[in-house]
């Protein structure tokens, strides 16, 4: 089987939780972390961005597990996180990280919505300054981000091309299968109304999705695993308290209203009973799958093989799995396994 992309497990997705301890915002240690990834043997790589006081941990256990770490991921605000950013870059190069996915807050420092330009703008000087290092940008689709009005990637992919330079994105599909059949979500992107005219397929099952359109562009260069129903159920086991910050969530004002996490993680292992909060059914996986065997598909195909990484994302933040009772790590495994297995049979289908 050609081994022509790495699959490596997100670092918050790294916890042996159980019922007795249930998913935390409070991680183990960098090296129980590192263990644990190398020691359930289906990932090639850890990924997660050192932070400046813990950069020594991470080598240490890059070199004591032999498992290093390829790509790395922030979040940043335009206005205000530049010089952040470009520091960051310069971790990457230093760790040995070959990409930096980032993720621009919806709003400015000065309180507008960042236009198509302001992201063209910062994708290209993050291009220019990572690609002098060996580090190559690519900008996600995420919620609380530019990109969770969905409508926004293409054209800011097209543009970024027309100048001559390569749009590496990352597509993490969760963001967009939650809100399949979720009102309540296409409202916060604003794309309700063009879901509901037909003029926007969310459903990777039906001709002119999102899925197959960021394909066809030949933009995907990281494909992150989340497995995410439509119209999923809240996390109501995680509430957010105002003024309490959470990395990749605007914090609340100390005025606002408590918030139950989004329901944008979906258990891809049944869940035993008082695991988790809902009900679970196997089907609502098939959104999932279907887009690990749409991207893998292309994959076989790409005469450029632009896919290089996979990361598994069932991590443990409040939108996702905080608080439940399953292990964070055996979900992750799974997700591995599946696209192994998957990549494994698309190899070997016909052409």
């Amino acid at each position: 089987m050609p081994k022509d992309f790495l699959i490596g497990c997100n670092g918050r997705g790294a916890q042996a939780s159980s019922f007795d301890h249930p998913i935390s915002l409070e991680e183990p240690s960098i090296d129980e972390q590192f263990r644990l990834v190398k020691e359930i043997g289906v990932f090639d790589y850890f990924d997660r961005i050192p932070l400046r006081d813990s950069f020594d941990e991470y080598q240490r256990a890059i070199e004591k597990y032999d498992l290093p770490i390829c790509t790395v991921s922030w979040f940043y605000r335009l206005g205000e996180d530049e010089a952040l950013l470009s520091d960051n870059l310069k971790i990457a190069a230093k760790i040995g990280a070959k990409m930096h996915n980032i993720m621009i807050f919806t709003k400015h420092a000065d309180g507008h919505v960042v236009t198509d330009q302001e992201i063209i703008d910062c994708y290209l000087e993050a291009y220019d300054e990572g690609m002098a290092m060996g580090v190559e940008p690519a900008f996600e689709i995420h919620v609380n981000m530019w990109s969770e009005d969905f409508r926004r990637v293409t054209p800011v992919a097209l543009a970024v091309q027309d100048r001559g330079v390569p749009f590496n994105y990352t597509l993490d599909y969760s963001h967009v299968n939650f809100k399949i059949e979720n009102p309540e979500e296409q409202e916060i992107s604003g794309i309700r109304k063009d879901v509901e005219g037909g003029r926007l397929i969310l459903d990777p099952f039906e001709d002119g999705n999102l899925c197959d359109e960021w394909l066809e562009l030949g933009i995907v260069r990281w494909l992150q695993v989340r497995s995410a129903a439509p119209n999923g159920p809240k996390n109501i086991w995680s509430v957010q308290e105002p003024g309490q910050a959470v990395a990749g969530m605007p914090t609340a004002n100390e005025d606002a209203e408590p918030a139950i996490g989004r329901g944008i993680m979906y258990p891809f292992i049944k869940p035993e009973p008082g695991e988790w909060h809902s009900p679970w059914h196997a089907y609502k996986l098939e959104p999932t799958k279907e887009v690990v065997r749409k991207v893998l598909r292309y994959h076989k195909s790409d005469p450029e093989k632009r896919l290089d990484f996979i990361t598994t994302e069932m991590i443990n933040l409040p939108d996702y799995g905080h608080n439940a009772k399953f292990s964070l790590i055996a979900q992750n495994a799974a997700i591995a396994r599946f696209v192994r297995d998957t990549w494994a049979e698309i190899v070997g289908e016909t052409s």
